[in-house]
């Protein structure tokens, strides 16, 4: 009997100390998971890459705002080309991310596919509504036209040689509605303005956005807007050069060039990052479309004035006003634009 006592004691103190190592083994688990478990949100580049200056920086700024405010963790993969879209998100999402965010058109392909493969995972991207459909998908759309307005609207104003340009970095639907906002300010502001149009076809090659800044320089622009990511720091580049005022885009460009830029049409990718990261953690994201405009602070121009003349500023600042108060509508479509402009748009003929 004592020793089948003895026997039941060290079982009973066997299981005990198992019983401890489980325990402690879940407590040091549950400790992991707490600090490494935290909300995850990460950022896909387009090619412009994370250093552009705008369309990307600003996204990367808005979240590292958000890990800042809001205790997340965060992390951005670069994509140097087309190939690595795919590749990105899926490295992502085998890392367990609650939210990937693409950072621009350029990715919608790639992100269809992989929301259509991972109906579980949570996605957003940035300047595309083609994926709204899908029910794990929320796009971030901006009135882009609207600032580009009020940008145009400056230049029409500022302009000596009543020419004045504008790079693109893609020709598509979305892009062209910078350009209509741009010309149409540009030419309410100013009847005998002259926009000289180009489409660089790239985000990434700064060389061949000077070369259009260049070519407009020689045609006497002396005002040029560029909508072209980080093939728009060439086209700063050129009229910095050329001592002539450039008009940045996206996030206030002040910075790259204080004595070339007039102003920037900012679109706040940094306030749309942010905001997407904080419903994540709060666990409000809904799919769909979620679009920024002038009213609600998702577009406007630069907070920086300095090289903006007081009286323009003035002018500026009246309509945007009249946009607020729906005194006037900015064109967004070609058809739209074309009523009331005609064709002097052409980079989308």
């Amino acid at each position: 009997m004592k020793k089948f006592k003895k026997v039941f004691s060290l079982l009973l103190v066997g299981a005990m100390t198992l019983s401890m190592a489980a325990c402690g083994s879940s407590s040091k688990k549950a400790s992991t998971s707490k600090k490494g478990g935290s909300v995850k949100v990460g950022i896909i580049t387009d090619t412009g890459g994370v250093n552009d200056g705008s369309f990307n920086q600003s996204a990367w700024e808005g979240l590292q705002r958000a890990e800042k405010d809001l205790g997340i963790e965060v992390k951005y993969l670069e994509s140097k080309n087309e190939a690595d879209y795919k590749p990105n998100i899926e490295t992502f999402v085998d890392n367990d991310y609650d939210m990937i965010i693409c950072i621009g058109f350029a990715l919608a392909d790639a992100l269809k596919e992989e929301a259509t493969a991972n109906p579980d995972q949570k996605f957003a991207i940035v300047d595309d509504a083609t994926n709204k459909d899908l029910p794990n998908v929320t796009c971030l759309m901006f009135e882009a036209s609207q600032s580009s307005y009020l940008a145009g609207y400056a230049a029409g104003l500022t302009t000596k040689t009543n020419t004045i340009g504008f790079v693109l970095g893609m020709s598509n639907d979305m892009m062209h509605e910078f350009g209509y906002g741009y010309t149409a300010g540009a030419i309410d502001a100013n009847p005998n303005v002259k926009v000289l149009q180009n489409n660089a076809n790239s985000f990434s090659d700064s060389a061949a956005g000077k070369t259009a800044a260049n070519t407009m320089i020689s045609g006497g622009a002396d005002v040029i807007f560029h909508a072209a990511g980080a093939t728009g720091l060439g086209v700063i580049d050129a009229c910095k050069e050329a001592g002539i005022w450039a008009i940045g885009v996206d996030s206030d460009q002040s910075s790259v060039a204080p004595k070339t830029i007039l102003t920037s049409a900012m679109k706040r990718v940094d306030n749309s990052v942010y905001e997407i990261a904080k419903e994540t953690k709060e666990g409000t994201v809904k799919p769909g479309v979620k679009t920024f405009s002038l009213k609600d602070g998702g577009v406007d121009i630069a907070p920086t004035t300095d090289n903006l003349d007081p009286e323009v500023l003035k002018k500026v600042e009246a309509v945007k006003q009249d946009i607020l108060d729906g005194k006037v509508t900015v064109p967004s479509t070609k058809k739209d634009f074309e009523a009331k402009y005609g064709k002097v748009y052409t980079l989308n003929d």
